[in-house]
């Protein structure tokens, strides 16, 4: 991961939500690393010290002094994605974004001296299946199911912004990283030589390295006229097709074997629908408008620093 420089100004105390998560666990130690105090809000109390704090989302409990003294919030919690959707999965899926947002957004509100910003999560399914349109921050939500709890997850964030506080909606794609993800499970299948396009191929996947992901994160803590929706991207969306045989000849591997759609929709269902066999485009225009640079702004190099592969 290409490390980002040690701060001078900007938030010195973050609070953090998902911080166990894949993008959490690697945000929190360059926050540290760069010189931020982290506060990470669990929902256990198992594996938590003293500058930690735990909370319950689903219950609605925050404890009073969670948020107070911290400069930035930067919340990534949430329910996994990646299962078949039965209508619970789908419920807990909703719930544990936008009513966590909820809750933290009116925490903000109510408190006397406030952050001054919070990084929101999101995801490019806002968009919905969009097919080969070119998608930026001011494209219309789509229709499906990840679209609408997109819209209503970022629209949970208003009494935070509505308290002046500067909020941030991290659109995230594809992140891309060996300990976990979408790359995390395509590695043991590729490895042996049996991946594959996924149904047509033809579906759009932007992505965006783990060490990128986490930077453009601290770039948006500290760039104080960035608000709003903002995808986290790299600025060269690929085929599925292509990111087959990209990741095949990073591992000099053999990439072939299609996944046929209807195997995929009869074990996963919806799910494999809106996520596997569907795609946006996206471009990662508000970044760029804020000048940050990508390390690994092409899907090979990412591919290659993030399993550490060699050209």
């Amino acid at each position: 991961m290409t490390a980002a420089p040690v701060h001078t100004e900007g938030p010195r105390t973050v609070a953090v939500t998902g911080s166990t998560g894949l993008i959490g666990t690697a945000l929190v130690a360059q926050l540290r690393a760069s010189g931020y105090a982290v506060r990470r809000l669990l929902r256990s109390a198992n594996g938590a010290t003293a500058s930690d704090v735990v909370w319950d989302p689903a219950r609605g409990a925050l404890p009073p002094m969670a948020l107070e003294g911290t400069d930035a919030i930067v919340h990534l919690a949430g329910e996994p994605v990646a299962h078949r959707w039965t209508a619970e999965r789908k419920r807990a899926i909703r719930e544990s974004r936008v009513r966590s947002t909820e809750l933290l957004a009116q925490a903000i509100g109510a408190l006397a001296q406030k952050p001054r910003v919070l990084l929101a999560g999101s995801a490019i399914g806002y968009y919905g299946d969009r097919g080969d349109e070119l998608l930026d921050e001011a494209s219309a939500p789509g229709s499906d199911f990840l679209a609408a709890t997109c819209a209503e997850w970022e629209r949970a964030t208003a009494p935070a912004a509505d308290a002046g506080v500067r909020v941030v909606l991290l659109r995230t794609g594809i992140v891309l990283s060996p300990r976990g993800g979408a790359l995390g499970r395509l590695l043991p299948i590729f490895r042996l030589g049996a991946g594959g396009p996924i149904g047509s191929g033809r579906q759009w996947m932007s992505w965006i390295s783990l060490g990128d992901h986490v930077r453009a994160m601290l770039h948006a803590l500290v760039t104080e006229s960035m608000h709003g929706p903002a995808n986290l991207v790299a600025p060269n969306p690929v085929t599925n097709a292509d990111f087959a045989t990209t990741l095949g000849r990073v591992l000099a591997r053999p990439a072939f074997m299609p996944v046929p759609a209807f195997v995929l929709e009869l074990l996963y269902g919806e799910m494999a629908r809106a996520t596997l066999l569907a795609g946006q485009r996206a471009q990662p225009n508000s970044l760029n408008s804020k000048r940050f640079e990508f390390a690994h702004p092409t899907l090979e190099g990412a591919l290659r620093a993030e399993l550490r592969r060699d050209p």
